[in-house]
């Protein structure tokens, strides 16, 4: 116990609050049971341990486990926590649950058995929390994290600060944001940057190295984390990532189930449940038809890279302008809104708006009869109601 509060101490120390993802100020910290999944290297660690560091207190009122430790090869959770409880913990912020065997149902009982006991944890995207034995879903307050937005890019490098944009009035009122293009800042400047390495905290720290980070993490997901799923027989990663190399290549495309089985020898009954895997690890973004099931077996109309980040590392030079943009249009607007494929246009937010992307010069004539519609253009500062810019939704959260 002594090492572990040791580590938990030295991490705390050097944990900086300079910046705060956005999801920092939305968590009800107060709640005993508070878990954060996300996507490899999104910084869930780092948003509790700030939430330790900003408690002010000693580690024996307040620590942080990693359940990858080897400490809990050999020692159980629930005794652990018994321990600190015992010696006057009051909040447990524990990580990587996903690494530890019966992770809920020990959770489970320690919230059960332990009232004023307070727990946080994280764990991988990839885990469903609601059909986990043990029951936690209703017990725990569940949170998502993203990657970072264009506007926390701007935050974390320290270029700009501005705060966010509503969906509502992004497509209503243009007026809401056209003072972030004033002539103090444009917003166009820095836009490059971000799509190319600013998805993940890491690569605005370390930017030369991001993509080669990015692959490893990509591996680490496949040839790891993929291992938790019961569904999933591990010996087939190395398929995985083969799928993960050909759809690099193409996005966004409409899928053809026949032909990614024969490019990577997936038998073509596996392949919808291999790209829903791919997509809640957050390596994938599926795209289904407007008014259709978005079950596990249901084809989807295209398949993006989740990022556009992740997108230029794995395609490279074939991460054209128009992949780029759709991708991060999907990215920034997903976390908080449905969007599905509709007949016409590029995408459907919420089964009532629908987007169509493009450069600088596009027009409407594609969607001019479609009601509530919208134009999106790269390239540009100001928009109007019925043209506007794609920056602008990098401010979303």
């Amino acid at each position: 116990m002594d090492i572990l509060l040791e580590q938990s101490a030295r991490l705390l120390h050097h944990t900086c609050l300079d910046f705060k993802r956005f999801l920092h100020a939305d968590i009800q910290w107060n709640e005993r049971l508070v878990g954060i999944k996300g996507a490899r290297g999104v910084g869930k660690t780092t948003l509790i341990l700030q939430h330790l560091k900003a408690l002010a207190l000693p580690s024996s009122k307040a620590a942080y486990f990693a359940l990858d430790d080897i400490f809990f090869s050999g020692h159980s959770l629930k005794e652990t926590a018994d321990t600190f409880y015992k010696q006057g913990g009051r909040v447990l912020a524990l990580d990587e649950v996903h690494k530890y065997p019966g992770w809920s149902a020990e959770i489970k009982n320690l919230y059960d058995f332990y009232p004023d006991l307070q727990i946080l944890f994280t764990g991988s995207s990839i885990i469903d929390i609601i059909k986990k034995e043990g029951d936690i879903s209703r017990r725990a307050l569940l949170y998502d994290l993203p990657g970072l937005s264009y506007r926390e890019y701007l935050i974390m490098k320290r270029i700009a600060d501005f705060p966010t944009v509503s969906l509502n009035d992004v497509l209503h009122h243009p007026d809401s944001y056209a003072h972030i293009a004033d002539r103090h800042f444009r917003p166009l400047e820095f836009f490059a940057d971000y799509l190319k390495q600013g998805y993940y905290p890491f690569g605005v720290l370390n930017p030369e190295s991001v993509y080669q980070r990015i692959n490893q993490v990509v591996r680490t997901v496949v040839e790891v984390d993929m291992a938790e799923l019961p569904t999933f027989d591990i010996r087939n990663a190395r398929k995985m990532l083969q799928l993960v190399e050909v759809i690099a290549g193409q996005v966004p495309f409409k899928p053809n189930i026949k032909e990614l089985g024969e490019k990577t020898q997936i038998h073509r009954n596996s392949i919808n449940a291999y790209l829903h895997y791919l997509e809640q690890a957050k390596i994938l973004a599926l795209l289904h038809p407007a008014g259709k099931s978005m079950a596990i077996l249901q084809k989807p109309e295209k398949i993006f890279l989740q990022n556009t980040t992740l997108l230029y590392a794995l395609a490279r030079e074939r991460a054209n302008p128009g992949s780029v943009r759709e991708t991060f249009f999907h990215a920034m607007v997903s976390h908080n809104h449905r969007l599905e494929a509709p007949k016409t246009g590029d995408f459907l937010i919420d089964d009532l708006y629908t987007m169509e992307i493009g450069g600088s010069a596009k027009k409407k004539q594609q969607i001019q009869f479609t009601p509530q519609s919208r134009v999106i253009r790269d390239g540009t500062e100001i928009g109007t109601k019925e043209y506007l810019p794609l920056w602008v939704f990098g401010f979303l959260y």
